[in-house]
């Protein structure tokens, strides 16, 4: 039996007052990118804390990366329960879920008078960021066809604006009246903010009604795969990418203190490369509508290994400037290809669990590399070998999208329906 999504019908189904690629589709567009921005907030805010909070509990580094890693598990999670969420009833309801989440999550992080309270409460900001990433992202993609790859990166670039505009305003909020402080601003302001915006996108969207999947476009990729077996590719080639991305992501700020930069220039660095990694993620969703996804994900993740080997020449302050531009210009668009990649190849009944599967395989390969780099850190006194490990793990995220690859040339690309069922 087909399951519907929360999205608009084609033409003859939906109320006139909806078209595809229309400019109300745009401005629908537009609020997720805001809502996301905003509801990202958490995903970045601990890394600006990691040494802060380290001094606060007496901690390992380790031990505090620990708070990211439960939290990039719970942003992965609550993404496959708000994505079920999302077909059964819409996305307003899940967002609405996520929101009470966030706010009540990031009090509970400022009232912490022990690691791991704090730790579990950023398990509980995670699944309240869940909602802003893979629902909305499908949720958005059935509001385009011409330009769906596009609509979908503009809404994964939600997350890099968070990590373009938090962490300077984390760092500022630290210094001025204390992270625990800062942790219940945030809290209060953020929901309030994304409560308004949905209400607005509920306004916007109406009563459209729910979208029977038979009438969605089919697969137009033949990988020669069965669905399940491309989902476990694809999500074993997200986690080694997710590995080889955190290591920058996670602990740029922490290294520019432990070089004596401070941390200051440490979330400076991390807003240049969440900025550059907005071009990059919108970018490579105009590039996916050319090249198709699998092209695009292959130029992604060998930009990403590029940029990675540098860190390991590299460590004056002008250099981790211009690297970590580099990065975030390079490796932006590797998680959205995923979801592109699910939409070209698998059926469109099945596209929002995949999507949510293969987001929270990414999800996963975060959290741990996240937590890994710690330990290597606190292993060996220094990033060196962290990085290495992160080229490492790179080196076989390339070796799988090759094979993909290599898969989609040995068939004929077709738009008749069946393809990886």
């Amino acid at each position: 039996m087909v399951r519907p999504v929360h999205a608009p019908n084609h033409p003859g189904q939906t109320p006139a007052s909806f078209t595809p690629d229309s400019r109300q589709a745009w401005v629908r567009l537009v609020i997720a990118l805001v809502i996301g921005s905003i509801g990202a907030v958490g995903m970045w805010a601990v890394v600006v804390l990691i040494p802060v909070v380290q001094t606060e509990f007496g901690a390992t580094r380790g031990a505090v990366s620990l708070a990211f890693t439960l939290m990039m598990f719970g942003f992965g999670l609550g993404g496959v329960i708000a994505g079920k969420i999302t077909d059964r009833f819409g996305i307003v309801p899940a967002m609405a879920i996520s929101i009470a989440f966030l706010g009540v999550a990031n009090v509970l992080a400022g009232l912490s008078t022990q690691l791991w309270q704090f730790v579990a409460a950023y398990f509980l900001i995670g699944l309240g960021t869940s909602a802003t990433f893979a629902p909305l992202m499908a949720e958005a993609s059935h509001w385009f066809e011409r330009y769906r790859g596009l609509a979908v990166t503009i809404v994964a670039s939600g997350n890099y604006v968070a990590g373009t505009m938090w962490p300077p305003i984390v760092s500022w909020g630290t210094q001025e009246i204390g992270w625990r402080y800062t942790h219940i601003g945030i809290g209060i302001v953020c929901a309030s903010l994304m409560a308004v915006l949905v209400l607005i996108l509920r306004a916007q969207m109406g009563n459209d009604h729910l979208r029977d999947h038979a009438n969605a476009p089919p697969p137009r990729v033949d990988l020669k795969l069965s669905t399940n077996t491309l989902t476990v590719l694809l999500s074993i080639a997200s986690i080694s990418c997710c590995v080889a991305m955190a290591m920058p992501q996670v602990h740029i700020v922490a290294y520019c203190g432990d070089l004596g930069y401070g941390v200051a220039r440490g979330a400076e660095m991390l807003s240049l490369m969440m900025g550059c990694g907005i071009i990059s993620r919108i970018g490579s969703g105009y590039l996916a509508d050319k090249i198709g996804g699998i092209r695009t994900l292959l130029v992604g993740s060998l930009a990403q290994g590029f940029a990675l080997v540098f860190y390991l020449f590299f460590d004056s302050l002008t250099s981790l400037y211009l690297i970590s531009a580099m990065f975030g210009l390079f490796q932006g668009g590797i998680v959205p290809s995923y979801a592109i990649i699910v939409r070209e190849a698998m059926p469109a009944s099945e596209a929002a669990t995949r999507v949510g599967i293969v987001i929270f395989a990414s999800v996963f390969g975060m959290s741990f590399g996240g937590w890994v780099s710690g330990v290597i850190f606190d292993a060996t006194g220094s990033y060196a070998a962290a990085f290495a490990n992160g080229v490492a793990w790179n080196a076989l995220n390339i070796g799988i999208v090759v094979l993909l690859l290599i898969r989609s040339r040995m068939g004929s690309v077709k738009t008749g329906p069946g393809f990886a069922t």
